[in-house]
């Protein structure tokens, strides 16, 4: 059904489920992070270029298993010093794309500055359900925590950091409820840097990205951090491209100011120039505004005073 026919129905047909008193043209439109960027194919072959050279040159091991799935793989670049502070990447692409080839492009920044890198793979949508990827996120974490000294990381010093799909699979590891069964303390993350982040899921099923997931209702709801807030909070850094829609933005904003209300400490940073999706091309560069804040959050030297 063409767009403008779904607006005029919801228009006349009161049970059409609406989400913020969008109309489904009009969220579609929000939700559709790849509309924002003509040159998004560019951008995302430069995620796979990139960190297919630092797989290729930087010292680390590659593949890890953390799971018995082929999917539940970890590739992982050590600090230069034991007992480091420890940037684990959880990539997006809307749950259905790209995995942790594609998401180590920040890798000779981080260990460079003194912190071990991580990169996390979780399957991918439509064949595994958000269920499964928040459990394999989760358990990454906790492999994490259990056997990160091996590769000079301190388990007391996880940061976890993810763009889009995975800014809201960073959100679901800072939720409360999870940690007893998987083994690892409520202060295992050390601080939390969601980009460009999903935090409540409700409008999902109302957009055309539930082709892929499928999620019912309560499957958004118990899968929405904003939902799921902690009782125990760590330092959060959050921020967005500059010219993602309204609804992306909002989406931040109202999570920045959930946490704040907890009285956990939290800081937008602001990255005038970028969008969706070359945000996390900044984090190569340990001068961007972004950068500097996260290795300030990770207490390593070298951080310029602003970027807060």
């Amino acid at each position: 059904m063409r767009a403008g026919m779904k607006a005029a129905l919801a228009v006349r047909d009161p049970m059409i489920k609406r989400y913020r008193n969008f109309e489904p043209a009009e969220l579609d439109v929000q939700y559709n992070a790849r509309a924002t960027t003509p040159n998004v194919l560019d951008i995302l072959a430069r995620y796979t270029e990139e960190s297919a050279k630092v797989r290729a040159t930087l010292p680390g091991e590659l593949d890890v298993a953390f799971g018995d799935h082929p999917d539940e793989a970890l590739d992982i670049f050590p600090s230069p010093r034991p007992h480091s502070p420890v940037f684990v990447f959880i990539h997006g692409g809307y749950w259905r794309a790209l995995g942790k080839n594609d998401s180590s492009n920040m890798a000779p920044a981080f260990t460079q500055a003194g912190a071990t890198v991580v990169a996390v793979n979780y399957s991918l949508a439509p064949g595994a359900s958000l269920d499964t990827m928040v459990d394999q996120c989760r358990r990454a974490l906790a492999w994490i925590h259990r056997n990160i000294d091996r590769y000079n990381g301190d388990a007391r010093r996880i940061h976890v950091c993810g763009s889009s799909a995975g800014g809201h699979l960073v959100g679901m590891m800072l939720a409360d409820g999870w940690h007893a069964g998987y083994g690892v303390p409520h202060s295992v993350i050390a601080g939390a840097i969601p980009l460009s982040g999903l935090f409540d899921l409700t409008p999902i099923p109302l957009t055309h990205i539930n082709a892929w997931m499928n999620l019912s209702d309560a499957d958004a709801e118990r899968n929405s951090p904003m939902m799921h807030l902690p009782m125990q909070g760590c330092p959060l850094i959050v921020s967005y491209g500059e010219t993602e829609t309204a609804e992306f933005k909002r989406q931040t904003d109202d999570y920045l100011a959930a946490w704040r209300a907890r009285g956990f400490p939290g800081a937008y940073v602001p990255m005038p120039g970028t969008n969706h999706f070359d945000i996390v091309l900044t984090l190569n560069d340990a001068k961007s505004p972004l950068t500097r804040a996260i290795l300030r959050q990770m207490g390593l030297a070298g951080a310029g005073k602003d970027g807060s």
